[in-house]
C-alpha cells in the first residue's frame, strides 16, 4: 500500500454498522455511530452491477477497461493468492468525492501512545472514520482541544470484514495498475485473517499480502518496466518508514515512553520531571531532523514526491502512529511468508497460528521473525524484498 495521504489508511467499520447504538451513551460517540450507518447506507443505495455496467453501450469506455482489470484482479486473487473473493467487488459505487471515509487519529503531545477507540465485534482500533470531511475535521478539533496531536486522512478503500460485499469504489479504481491490485488484495487479506482488536497486526498482515500479491501480479500480466517501477517505490517506501521508525524510536527517549517486549508503546511519568516547553523544544528539534533526512531521501530519489503531502499534513505522534500500524510488523510477516517457502495456504495458516496467541506473545513472535529477516538480510548484504 503506497504512503499517499490518499491511501493512508483503510477503516474496518462493518461490525460498527449491526452494533445497538442505542445502548452506548455520549454525544460524539452516538454521533459517530450515526455517520456510520448513513454512509454505509449511502454506498450500498449508490451500488451498480459491474456486469449491467460493461454490458451497458452507454458505461464509458474507460470505465469499462478498468471494470475489466478489476474481474482480472478477482480471479487472480482466488486462483493464485488463495483469497476468499465471494462477491466482493461485483458492485460499483461513484461516490463523487476524492476519498471514501476520513480517518482520525491521535496520540498524546508527549507520547507515542495511540489513542483507541472501541467498536463492537472488532474490538479497539488506533482510529476513527467518517464519511465526510467536515465530521473528521469536526472530531479532530475536539481531540485537539482535550491536548492531543491528531492526524487526519483520506481513504480510498475499506473492509467491512464481510458484513457487506464490498464495492470496488471511484476512490480507488483508476489508481495505476500496480496500486489497485495492491488495495484489492490487501482489503481481501481481511476477510482472510482478522486478529480481533490489533490494528497493527491486521493492517501489517494485509500490506503484506497486498504487495507480495501485486508482485507476483506483475509478474505474471505485467510488463518489466512497470515490474521494476514497483520495485523501486517499494524501496523508496521502506525507505520512508525506516525514517519514521527512527523518529519514534528518538521520540519515545525525548517522552520517556515505555516500550514493553512484544507490546505497544504506553505512557508514563518519566519525564515528568522536565518541563513542557523542553519537551515541547525537544520534539520539534527531532521532527526538524526528520524533514531534513526526508529532503535528502527526496533528492536521492531524484526528487520524486510521493511522501511531499504526507509531510504537510501529518508529522505529529498521530502522524507517527499512523506509518507505524502499518508497517511495523511487515518484516516479520514477509519472513514467515519466506520461511514458508512462498506457500500461500502455509503461510495463511502460520499467520493463524499466530493470531490464536495472547496479543503479547503475537507481537513477540512477529519482532522475533522480523529481528531474523534482518540477521539474514546484513548477512548476505542485502534488503529482504520490498524492505
Amino acid at each position: 500500500m503506497s504512503l499517499k495521504s490518499r491511501r493512508l489508511k483503510k477503516v474496518l467499520i462493518g461490525a460498527v454498522l449491526v452494533a445497538a447504538v442505542g445502548a452506548l451513551s455520549g454525544c460524539h460517540t452516538l454521533q459517530f455511530y450515526g455517520q456510520a450507518i448513513k454512509g454505509q447506507y449511502q454506498l450500498v443505495a449508490h451500488e451498480q452491477s459491474i456486469l449491467k455496467l460493461t454490458n451497458d453501450p452507454h458505461t464509458p469506455p474507460r470505465l469499462k477497461q478498468r471494470l475489466d482489470l478489476l474481474e482480472r484482479l478477482r480471479a487472480f486473487a482466488a486462483q493464485e493468492l488463495k483469497l476468499p473473493v465471494d462477491d466482493h467487488y461485483r458492485k460499483y459505487v461513484d461516490v463523487h468525492r476524492p476519498f471514501v471515509v476520513w480517518n482520525v487519529e491521535a496520540a498524546p503531545q508527549f507520547s507515542l501512545q495511540a489513542r483507541t477507540w472501541w467498536y463492537p465485534l472488532v474490538g479497539s482500533l488506533e482510529y476513527r472514520g467518517y464519511f465526510s470531511l467536515r465530521g473528521a475535521t469536526n472530531y479532530a478539533g475536539y481531540l485537539r482541544r482535550k491536548g492531543y496531536d491528531v492526524s487526519v486522512g483520506g481513504v480510498s478503500a475499506y473492509s467491512t470484514l464481510g458484513w457487506f460485499k464490498d464495492p470496488a469504489l471511484s476512490t480507488f479504481l483508476f489508481d495505476s495498475e500496480a496500486e489497485l491490485a495492491e488495495t484489492v488484495f490487501h482489503e481481501l487479506a481481511h476477510q482472510r485473517l482478522f486478529a480481533h482488536g490489533d490494528t497493527d497486526f491486521n493492517e501489517a498482515f494485509a500490506t503484506s499480502v497486498g504487495e507480495e500479491g501485486a508482485r507476483r501480479w506483475l509478474k505474471t500480466n505485467g510488463t518489466a518496466a512497470e515490474l521494476d517501477q514497483y520495485a523501486a517505490h517499494l524501496r523508496r517506501n521502506d525507505q520512508f518508514v525506516h525514517l519514521v521508525i527512527a523518529t519514534r524510536v528518538r521520540l519515545e527517549a525525548v517522552y520517556g515512553d515505555a516500550v514493553s517486549q512484544g507490546v505497544r508503546v504506553k505512557a508514563t511519568s518519566k519525564n515528568h520531571d522536565v518541563s513542557a516547553a523542553q519537551l515541547l523544544r525537544q520534539k520539534q528539534a527531532v521532527l526538524e531532523d526528520m524533514k531534513n533526512e526526508y529532503a535528502r531521501l527526496k533528492a536521492a530519489w531524484g526528487g520524486d514526491p510521493e511522501y511531499d503531502g504526507w509531510f504537510a499534513h501529518q508529522v505529529n505522534n498521530a502522524g507517527l502512529n499512523s506509518v507505524a500500524a502499518y508497517y511495523d510488523f511487515v518484516p516479520g510477516f514477509d519472513r514467515l511468508l519466506a520461511q514458508n517457502g512462498g506457500d500461500l495456504e502455509k503461510y495463511y495458516a502460520a499467520a493463524k497460528a499466530i493470531s490464536k496467541k495472547p496479543k503479547k506473545e503475537r507481537h513477540e513472535a512477529l519482532r522475533v521473525l522480523a529481528k531474523e529477516a534482518k540477521t539474514g538480510s546484513e548477512a548476505e548484504g542485502v534488503s529482504a524484498p520490498g524492505h
